[in-house]
């Protein structure tokens, strides 16, 4: 029986036990296992020699009833400065380098200082160590910082998973394209001024992309990354950040005695090699499928203070470089997220009145339905904190945890297509007061989470299908003096694909994935600010399988629209490729 070629191996960085928990960084070198285990990702026997993942050659043209169809936008040739090039027939040596629809970080016209803080080839599993110094030149108090990776591979190379600390806080998470034979280079920006007390002091600089470079997979991973600081000036105004920028320090946190907001962040990822790369297709017994989890695909990223509950949140389904089995998919556009890695948030300032004691707190993050023992995720936590500059102490209480019942089934309903069906969700709901020099400020956190699943496969898993919603509302509610203000944010991620193994070995993915958000901020009842996101990936790419490289005949087209609008403006952009050729390039607000 031929199985299909499994969804995606990211065979990136393995991070430590401690990192995997949210105690601090990962460790310098991986677990034994990594490096056998990058350099063999799981696939059977049979599909060993395709090779799906890896560049395929120049061939001849493919025929044109595989050819797809671009699902997003058209394909006219409107990229910037002047048509596309001819767009060939099937995928070539050589592609478009990786890009992606979201707006470049806006910047301020007032005076910048640059400074490298890593630069490196990766080659294998050992980290870059270096050490940062705060920039010369443009103050303490910056109104702006913005973090640039720029890469570079060719030859064959699997996607890879990376991050950067500075003083031990994370403050920067990616994976990496798959380079063509020629070469490809990319580059992604983050805001990260809200790291700026960390930058304020000197601190170690630790980055590690985890690869394999060995006879087969030649793909060295060039990287330089830079800080640029934006001094303030004229009407342009230092930004508001948090205070203090903390780690876990043995799974522990001690805040300041005067905190009177507390926000953590979990850069949560399923990754490593295994199944928890793409849990969202688990299934547990006795559903005949390859990867399993006792509790089937239901995933949900819990934090403690303590041993009690104090934040819930849905994962968002990152698909890697190499995702669902179709490397084609995504050389140029990759998926949402997967160049800029975001992090969970978690407003804990309920929890501040008891934090505020001065003493060290356990914290704990949880990835819910990960089976027993079993390894996959990584949990890093930063801490920030905003403090009452006119109190050495701010006093306070926990006054209210209530959580509902998690759901969590999974109906599994056997036949010649077989299908899983499952539903999850959970709600959660903290408040709490501190009392500042400005007052007694109430905070309420309610948080709803959602997620419904069709799985759907064949017999040997030659088709293999999947629509999923996720949903993440959250309502923040403070009350003290002045009108009550209320942010509410409403997260939606939507993917629909379907995987398919003829009896010619011609496999075609066509997927399509969402990355929507709506938040909306009140004060004393009047909206203050809004904005509206909707990023949406579509694509629909087809090789051939199981045969050399020469001879997959490769056709692809993928697109990306990402729109923003809102109280702060509109941006909206349309890419398009076809055959790794970028044929559209829009933008319209």
């Amino acid at each position: 029986m031929r199985r299909r070629i499994v969804m995606s191996m990211l065979a990136g960085v393995i991070l430590s036990a401690s990192t995997f928990q949210g105690a601090g960084p990962a460790s310098a070198a991986p677990p034994a296992d990594a490096a056998q285990l990058a350099a063999t990702p799981a696939r059977s026997a049979d599909q060993a020699a395709a090779t799906p993942r890896d560049a395929p050659s120049e061939t001849p043209a493919a025929t044109a009833a595989d050819a797809p169809v671009a699902t997003a936008a058209d394909t006219s040739a409107d990229a910037p400065g002047g048509p596309a090039a001819d767009t060939p027939a099937e995928f070539g040596t050589d592609w478009h380098d990786p890009l992606t629809a979201a707006p470049p970080v806006a910047r301020p016209a007032t005076k910048s200082c640059a400074v490298t803080v890593a630069e490196a080839q990766f080659r294998d599993f050992t980290p870059y160590r270096g050490a940062y110094t705060p920039p010369s030149g443009c103050g303490d108090r910056w109104s702006k910082v913005v973090l640039r990776l720029d890469g570079k591979v060719k030859g064959r190379q699997f996607d890879r998973l990376g991050y950067l600390h500075i003083g031990g806080v994370e403050i920067f998470r990616t994976s990496t394209p798959e380079p063509s034979p020629d070469g490809i280079e990319w580059s992604v920006e983050k805001d990260v001024t809200r790291y700026s007390d960390t930058f304020r002091r000197g601190g170690d600089v630790e980055m590690l992309i985890g690869n394999v470079v060995d006879d087969t997979y030649t793909g060295v991973l060039d990287v330089k990354v830079t800080l640029t600081f934006y001094a303030q000036g004229g009407a342009v105004k230092s930004a508001a950040t948090p205070d203090r920028v903390l780690t876990l320090q043995d799974g522990t946190l001690t805040t300041p005695r005067n905190s009177e907001r507390v926000v953590a962040e979990v850069y949560a990822t399923g990754s490593g090699g295994g199944c928890e790369e793409y849990w969202y297709l688990t299934v547990p017994d006795p559903a005949p499928y390859s990867c399993k989890a006792d509790k089937g695909p239901y995933r949900e990223v819990q934090i403690k203070v303590d041993g009690q509950l104090a934040g819930i949140a849905e994962p968002f389904p990152t698909v890697w470089t190499g995702g669902w089995s179709n490397p084609f998919l995504w050389y140029v556009i990759p998926g949402p997220r997967a160049f800029d890695i975001k992090p969970i948030e978690y407003d804990l300032t309920p929890y501040a009145g008891l934090l505020d004691d001065g003493r060290p707190h356990r914290i704990d993050v949880s990835v819910v339905g990960v089976p027993a023992g079993q390894t996959g995720w990584s949990t890093p936590v930063n801490v920030l904190v905003w403090q009452d500059a006119k109190r050495a102490h701010v006093s306070g209480a926990l006054t209210e945890v209530r959580a509902g019942d998690l759901t969590n089934s999974s109906t599994y309903t056997p036949g010649s297509e077989e299908r899983l069906d499952t539903v999850g969700g959970h709600r959660l709901t903290t408040a709490g007061y501190v009392d500042t020099s400005h007052g007694r400020v109430w905070t309420t956190v309610r948080r709803t989470l959602a997620n419904t699943s069709a799985h759907h496969w064949t017999d040997g898993e030659n088709t293999d299908a999947l629509k999923a919603t996720w949903t993440d509302d959250e309502t923040v509610t403070v009350d003290g003096r002045g009108p009550v203000g209320v942010r509410r944010t409403h997260r939606t991620y939507t993917m629909d694909g379907t995987t398919t193994l003829a009896a010619d070995d011609r496999l075609r993915t066509v997927l399509t994935l969402g990355d929507r958000a709506a938040v909306d901020e009140t004060r004393g009842g009047r909206r203050m600010t809004w904005s509206r996101l909707d990023d949406t990936y579509a694509g629909d790419a087809t090789y051939t399988a199981n045969v050399p490289r020469d001879q997959r005949h490769a056709v692809g087209t993928t697109s990306e629209r990402y729109r923003l609008y809102g109280s702060d403006g509109c941006y909206d952009r349309v890419l398009v490729t076809a055959q790794g050729v970028l044929t559209r390039d829009r933008s319209d607000c």
